[in-house]
C-alpha cells in the first residue's frame, strides 16, 4: 500500500505552516451486499500518511452494532473504540460529535488534532427532517492563537446547503471573534460550484492552489471529477493543496482527502 503525502518544499524559514486534511471517510467501510468490506484499518494508515497538523473528518462512527456484528469475525475485526479515537495517530487529540442517528447507530464528524483542544461544539444545522446535519467547532491552541476549527457536511439539495451557509455565518458571527483565525473544512456536497460566493458573505475564502486556478478534485475517489471536499479560511492563506490519487487512497473510500497548507495572513 503506497500512501507517503510529501510537504510542501517552499515553506519560508521561521514562517509557521498549517497542514490541514479534510475527508470523509464513508463510515470505514466500502462496497454493498456481500461484496462490503472493513476499510477502517487502512484507514488508520492513510489518515497517519497524511502527515496533518489537523484532520478533519466527516461520516465517522461512534459506535454501530450492525457493522460490528458482520465484521466481528473478519481479519482485523470491527475496532472497539470510536473511529475517531481509533483513527487518532500517536499524540495527537481527537474530538467527536453525533449529527445521525440510524437504526443501528450513528455517525457524525470529528477532528484529530497535533495541537491542544479547547472546548467541543456540536450545532445542529439540520434543515429538514429527512437529512441530519451539524457542525462541529473546536478551538485549538496553533502557535500561541486560538484558531478556530469548524468540521461540516453540508446536505444533498443546493438550497438546503445555502441555508446551512447562513446558519453558519449565524453561529460564527454569536461565538467567534470578529479577528480571531479560522478555517472550515469538510464534504460540502456543493456538485455545481456555487457556494463560494455564499460562505464569502461570511468573509471565508476557499483554499486553493496556483493562486485560485485549479479546484482540488476528490469525488468519486476512483475518477474524480467533483471538489465536493473544501477548506475555508479568514485570517488565512493557503500555500499549497493537494489531492492523493497514488497508490491505494481509491479504495479507502468514495472521497478523496484534501490536503491543504496554510499561513497566517
Amino acid at each position: 500500500m503506497t500512501l507517503p503525502i510529501a510537504r510542501s518544499t517552499g515553506a519560508a524559514a521561521g514562517v509557521p505552516t498549517l497542514r490541514v486534511a479534510t475527508y470523509n471517510i464513508h463510515k470505514g467501510v466500502r462496497g454493498v451486499g456481500p461484496a462490503r468490506r472493513l476499510e477502517i484499518h487502512n484507514l488508520c494508515r492513510g489518515v497517519a500518511a497524511l502527515d496533518a497538523d489537523l484532520v478533519c473528518l466527516q461520516e465517522v462512527r461512534l459506535f454501530n452494532h450492525g457493522e460490528s456484528r458482520r465484521f466481528a469475525r473478519s481479519h482485523l475485526g470491527w475496532p472497539e473504540q470510536g473511529q475517531a479515537e481509533f483513527l487518532a495517530p500517536q499524540g495527537y487529540d481527537s474530538a467527536y460529535r453525533t449529527n445521525a442517528r440510524t437504526r443501528d447507530g450513528e455517525h457524525g464528524n470529528a477532528l484529530l488534532s497535533r495541537w491542544p483542544l479547547g472546548d467541543v461544539v456540536q450545532h445542529d444545522i439540520s434543515d429538514h427532517r429527512f437529512e441530519q446535519r451539524g457542525l462541529l467547532h473546536v478551538p485549538v491552541r496553533w502557535q500561541d492563537r486560538t484558531l478556530h476549527v469548524v468540521v461540516v457536511h453540508f446536505g444533498l439539495i443546493h438550497r438546503s446547503r445555502v441555508r446551512q451557509v447562513e446558519r453558519l455565518a449565524h453561529y460564527l458571527s454569536a461565538v467567534v471573534p470578529a479577528g480571531a483565525p479560522l478555517l472550515v473544512a469538510g464534504d460540502f456536497n456543493d456538485w455545481s460550484e456555487r457556494l463560494d460566493a455564499p460562505m464569502a458573505t461570511a468573509g471565508l475564502a476557499r483554499a486553493l492552489d496556483h493562486g485560485g486556478e485549479r479546484a482540488q478534485r476528490t469525488f468519486p475517489s476512483r475518477l474524480p471529477v467533483f471538489a465536493l471536499d473544501r477548506v475555508y479560511v479568514r485570517g488565512l492563506r493557503c500555500v499549497a493543496a493537494q489531492v492523493p490519487r497514488h497508490g491505494s487512497w481509491a479504495r479507502l473510500s468514495d472521497h478523496l482527502p484534501l490536503v491543504v497548507e496554510l499561513r497566517p495572513t
